[in-house]
C-alpha cells in the first residue's frame, strides 16, 4: 500500500487544506507524493463546494524539493522513463497553477528546489520571514526545467539569470521583493492570522468572477496588446455580464443587498 504523504481536508466555509505530510524527509516528493497532490489538486478542482484551496506543510520546513533517492533511483532508469517521470511533475505543477480556485501557499522554514516552483504557482503567497528559497538544483548538476515557466514569471528574468545559476539562498524579504511572496509572517501563528483574513475576503467574491478572472490573467500576460487581445477581453466581459452570476452581482450591487454566494 502507498503511503499517504498528503492531508486533504475541507472545511463548512468550503476551504480546501491540502497538507504536505512527509516530515521525516521535510516534505521532500517523488513520484508518490506527487501523484497523490495530483490527485487532490484534481479532485477540489472539479469540487463545486470548494471555494479556496490552501497549501500548507506540517513540520519545520515547507519542502526540501525533490527527494535524493527518488533522483538517485530515477538517474539509473532509462532517459524514456525520466522523460514520463518529469512529465508527472509538470503535470502537477500545471494543474496547481491553472486551478480554477484561489489558491494560497503557506510557507514556513526551507523552500528548495521544486517547492520555489509550488509557490510560484500558488495566486497568493504568504511566508514566515525566516523561511528561506533556494533554486538549488545545479549544486547537483541539475537544472530547475519544469518549474521554470512559473518561477521566472515569478520572480523575472534577471532575478532567475542569477539564481538559477549560482543556487544562493535567499530570504523571505527579499524572496517578497522579487514578487514570489505577497505578504510576511512574523510567527506561524501570524501566518494562519493573515491566511484566513484573505479567506474572508475571497469567500465575498463571486466564485465564477475569481475563476474568469484567473483565466483573463493567463489570457493576457506576456501578450501584445493586439486587436486579438482587445476583441478577447471584450468578449470576455460580455460573456460575464450575461451569465447567471454576473446577473445577480450586478442586481445585488444596485438593490444595495449582498449577493447570494455570500454567507449570511
Amino acid at each position: 500500500m502507498t503511503a499517504q504523504y498528503i492531508e486533504l481536508t475541507r472545511d463548512a466555509q468550503g476551504v480546501a487544506w491540502l497538507t504536505l505530510n512527509r516530515t521525516e524527509v521535510h516534505n521532500a516528493f517523488d513520484d508518490s507524493m506527487i501523484a497523490q497532490i495530483i490527485d487532490a489538486l484534481e479532485t477540489t478542482d472539479r469540487d463545486p463546494a470548494v471555494r479556496a484551496l490552501v497549501l500548507r506543510a506540517n513540520g519545520k520546513n515547507f519542502s526540501a524539493g525533490a527527494d535524493l533517492a527518488w533522483m538517485k533511483r530515477m538517474a539509473q532508469n532509462s532517459h524514456q522513463q525520466n522523460l514520463e517521470d518529469a512529465g508527472q511533475l509538470a503535470r502537477l505543477m500545471e494543474r496547481l497553477n491553472n486551478h480554477s480556485k484561489p489558491t494560497l501557499a503557506l510557507v514556513q522554514g526551507a523552500a528548495y528546489g521544486g517547492a520555489v516552483g509550488l509557490a510560484a504557482c500558488c495566486d497568493i503567497v504568504i511566508a514566515t520571514r525566516e523561511t528561506r528559497f533556494c533554486l538549488s538544483e545545479v549544486k547537483i548538476g541539475l537544472i530547475p526545467a519544469v518549474i521554470s515557466p512559473y518561477v521566472v514569471r515569478a520572480i523575472g528574468e534577471r532575478q532567475a539569470r542569477r539564481y538559477f545559476i549560482t543556487a544562493e539562498p535567499f530570504d523571505a524579504a527579499t524572496a517578497q521583493q522579487f514578487g514570489l511572496v505577497h505578504e510576511l509572517a512574523e510567527s506561524m501563528e501570524q501566518l494562519a492570522e493573515i491566511a484566513n483574513s484573505l479567506l474572508t475576503q475571497l469567500r465575498r467574491n463571486s466564485p465564477q468572477g475569481i475563476a474568469e478572472a484567473k483565466r483573463l490573467i493567463y489570457a493576457v500576460s506576456q501578450k501584445p496588446i493586439d486587436q486579438a487581445v482587445i476583441d478577447d477581453t471584450a468578449r470576455r466581459i460580455a460573456d460575464i455580464r450575461v451569465s447567471a452570476e454576473g446577473q445577480e452581482g450586478l442586481s445585488a450591487f444596485l438593490n444595495k443587498r449582498q449577493p447570494n454566494w455570500v454567507e449570511e
